[in-house]
């Protein structure tokens, strides 16, 4: 079978129904498209650099930065230009380690813009005279593995428990059920 003439459409052929290309290359991009989230400083990054062997992991909380080393919270680093009052460290901490902790920092407090008393979460205050030499402090001491900074999250403290509650009760079922084997 022979091929018959070939036919070409051309942009003079009304066959041809050409599209109208716009010129993007001529066009300056949305800006909005394109816009990047612009990522705040760190706050005391020197805390960071001191904890710099543990590896630790960091986290935007509250509009602060938390400081996770392994499975434990220690820091949240917080310089807010509003309510100036609780910038500084924040160390993860339980009431029962207050008062050792407070041999060690004489200016740590509560954190007040939780509106509790006394909380979990203590602040060594980025105004006291001696605020970077505490916060080195305390980074020694997460470094030293002190049980008095740092603690689980609840979360992941009850999941935790939980798994051990399950290992637990598992292995008395497997030790019961083993017993019973060796009986028979």
């Amino acid at each position: 079978m022979a091929a018959g003439p070939k036919i070409r459409l051309g942009s003079d052929s009304p066959d041809h129904m050409s599209k109208p290309r716009r010129n993007l290359a001529s066009r300056p991009p949305d800006d909005s498209l394109y816009a990047v989230k612009q990522r705040r400083p760190v706050p005391h990054e020197f805390v960071l650099d001191a904890i710099a062997p543990l590896s630790p992991r960091t986290r935007s909380m509250f509009g602060c930065l938390a400081i996770y080393v392994e499975d434990k919270i220690v820091f949240i680093l917080r310089d807010k230009p509003d309510r100036t009052s609780d910038n500084g460290v924040w160390l993860a901490t339980t009431e029962e380690h207050h008062q050792s902790l407070r041999r060690e920092f004489p200016n740590m407090r509560s954190i007040q813009v939780l509106g509790k008393k006394v909380t979990g979460w203590q602040v060594l205050p980025a105004d006291a005279e001696d605020f970077e030499e505490a916060a080195l402090h305390a980074c020694e001491l997460v470094l030293a593995r002190d049980p008095g900074i740092g603690k689980v999250p609840g979360r992941r403290a009850r999941s935790a428990a939980k798994k051990a509650t399950k290992v637990s009760k598992h292995a008395k079922t497997t030790k019961k059920a083993t017993k019973g084997r060796a009986r028979s």
